[in-house]
């Protein structure tokens, strides 16, 4: 990572952390030495929209932890991941293509923790009236996606069924917030997004489901930590906990849809029936790393570098630790 871009993301999360909230066992830590319980030590998770802090608020997981968390809210994953990258967050959740672009810069990066969604949950949309009707009607036009994000991977994929590449359309790289301004004025044909923003899309701005993300993509979301916090004894064990936490959390979700979607709603600003969609589409299971989430992760990593859109090639198990695999069925428990 160059200079200027490192101070952009130091000062992005030291904005961020400045307006999130601090939370632990009565928002602070117990004050102890550092050891084996994570105590004494401040964990920095990275988050995004409606993201881990909702849902561990919603699922009352939160109080209760012998360590301090500090969270900064990021946009997409790919900024997220720069800033663990960067060592200036210990551990963060993002979509399934963060990974594949921060291990083809060679970013540090490590992740831990899986997750699978639901496939609703990726879609490409079109305005209401727009007359494309089918994918293969997106050649030459407009669309707009956050780059390196989810739904990168999921208009690659949607392209390739149809015979195109990223040359036959006009890619256009915004985040999230950008995106649905331009999609709003009319200055994009096609939006690749993901929930929340693509029940927002359909719900405030009547946008059509072109296709979403059932045959496309895998629907696999990660927690990615980085390497520095994982070697400190004291991290590892905050990390552990955390990820128990998250683990039970999503597990909650699962039954528990309704109170979900009122603390989703209240802290994103959303509507309470545009959280309601969202999270009917964004419960995800925690499941462990093993082979075949490699393998799909890697055959993503193999069609973006065909595809010339990241530098050389990716071998994905460089940049997997499962040594939290564990923590899926002690989450049942």
């Amino acid at each position: 990572m160059n200079r200027k871009l490192l101070a952009a993301v130091l000062l992005a999360v030291s904005v961020a952390t400045a307006c999130s909230s601090t939370g632990s066992s009565g928002g602070s830590s117990t004050g102890g030495a550092k050891g084996s319980s994570g105590s004494g030590v401040t964990l920095r998770v990275g988050d995004q929209k409606a993201g881990s802090q909702a849902l561990l608020e919603a699922a009352g997981l939160l109080d209760g932890t012998p360590y301090t968390i500090t969270w900064s809210q990021f946009t997409s994953g790919p900024p997220l991941l720069e800033a663990v990258n960067a060592g200036a967050v210990d551990i963060g959740g993002v979509g399934n293509t963060p990974p594949v672009f921060a291990a083809a810069s060679g970013s540090k990066i490590k992740v831990v923790a899986a997750y699978r969604q639901n496939l609703a949950a990726a879609a490409i949309l079109v305005p209401q009236n727009s007359t494309i009707t089918s994918p293969a009607q997106l050649k030459g036009k407009k669309v707009a996606v956050a780059k390196g994000s989810s739904a990168h991977y999921h208009l690659l994929a949607v392209l390739q069924k149809q015979g195109l590449s990223f040359k036959d359309v006009q890619p256009q790289y915004l985040q999230p917030a950008d995106a649905l301004a331009a999609f709003s004025s009319g200055t994009v044909d096609a939006w690749a997004i993901w929930d929340p923003f693509t029940s927002q899309a359909r719900i405030q701005n009547k946008a059509r489901l072109l296709v979403d993300g059932t045959g496309y993509v895998n629907g696999l979301n990660f927690q990615v930590a980085a390497p520095a916090a994982l070697e400190d004894g004291a991290k590892q064990a905050a990390i552990r906990d955390f990820l128990t936490r998250l683990a039970k959390a999503r597990n909650w979700a699962e039954s528990h849809q309704a109170e979900w979607a009122k603390v989703w709603a209240k802290e994103t600003g959303l509507p309470v029936e545009v959280a309601n969609s969202a999270v009917a589409n964004a419960v995800a299971a925690p499941i462990v790393i093993d082979d075949a989430v490699v393998t799909s992760e890697q055959q993503m990593a193999d069609a973006f570098s065909a595809e010339g859109l990241i530098p050389g090639s990716v071998k994905f198990s460089d940049f997997v630790d499962e040594r939290f695999n564990d923590v899926v069925a002690k989450a049942q428990q």
